[in-house]
């Protein structure tokens, strides 16, 4: 661990009430994120003002990420299916996982070219390609989190959230995953969800652990952020890139999810951060 961290911003509310927030994305101008608890994807502006951009039916987990041509792709975890929002509105099916797993799926991120990488089930990592075709392109991740790709669209790095570590993968021309590698050992940190900046620096959250970190490659920790609740994923944006948004709730365990929703001690938090948002999502 770096013995001159940096001093902490200042962390600032910048939505309250939330159910069970994940899946940040700054898109548009917007942060745009999933609450689970109440079935819907949200986005706020700068000014804390949000607005409801869908209405699901899914139970948790779901995520989000866009295609390039900008249709927006959902992760219906508990299903094992991938839906596609239409430019007109309507709601179909990008792709069928359940050919690989029908044990749920979690994290979502798409690269440049389209691919969707998409983890969950038994510890595994999937490809879809934008056909719509699928196949299985990793295994054997300790409870697969967050994932995002590097700014020149080589890498992919996944928290293994058991693992407490971060995991990378080159990703190859056809969208495979080789030399596997542990790009961060993160000690008694607990990765969820992550995003890359400029520096190639990475944030993960951490919920049991009740902070948002900085880390390099190798695992030195350059700078830590302390909550008072726990931090579920984290995503840089902003008109200059430089925003850390946090996204935190009060977590009592995935048997007390329904009570912790209803509770609705969701936050979207936010924080200058050194460098701005780089690579994917």
């Amino acid at each position: 661990m770096s013995s001159k961290q940096p001093l902490e911003p200042e962390v600032q509310t910048l939505m309250s009430g939330i159910a069970m927030g994940e899946s940040p994305r700054w898109h548009q101008g917007r942060l745009w994120f999933a609450d689970w608890g109440t079935q819907q994807v949200v986005a706020v502006d700068a000014l804390g003002n949000s607005e409801v951009m869908v209405e699901t039916h899914l139970d948790l987990p779901f995520s989000i990420d866009w295609l390039p041509d900008g249709r927006l792709l959902i992760v219906a975890g508990r299903a094992s299916l991938i839906l596609r929002k239409e430019v007109d509105g309507m709601v179909v099916t990008h792709a069928d996982l359940r050919s690989i797993s029908d044990m749920g799926w979690n994290e979502i991120v798409v690269d440049r070219n389209g691919r969707a990488y998409v983890n969950g089930g038994p510890g595994v990592i999937a490809v879809v390609n934008p056909d719509g075709s699928v196949r299985q392109v990793a295994d054997n991740i300790a409870f697969p989190n967050g994932m995002a790709i590097t700014q020149d669209g080589k890498t992919l790095i996944i928290a293994e959230s058991h693992g407490r570590r971060l995991t990378a993968f080159n990703i190859e021309g056809d969208g495979s995953l080789s030399h596997r590698r542990v790009w961060a050992d993160l000690g008694e940190g607990c990765p969820d969800g992550i995003c890359v900046d400029a520096d190639d620096a990475v944030w993960y959250g951490d919920v049991p652990n009740k902070r948002c970190v900085r880390v390099l490659e190798g695992g030195e920790v350059v700078q830590t952020i302390a909550l008072d609740r726990g931090c579920f994923a984290c995503m840089l944006g902003g008109a200059e890139g430089k925003t850390l948004f946090l996204v935190a709730t009060e977590w009592r365990g995935m048997e007390n999810a329904s009570a912790v929703a209803s509770a609705r001690t969701g936050k979207i938090l936010t924080a200058e951060a050194p460098a701005a948002a780089a690579g994917r999502p």
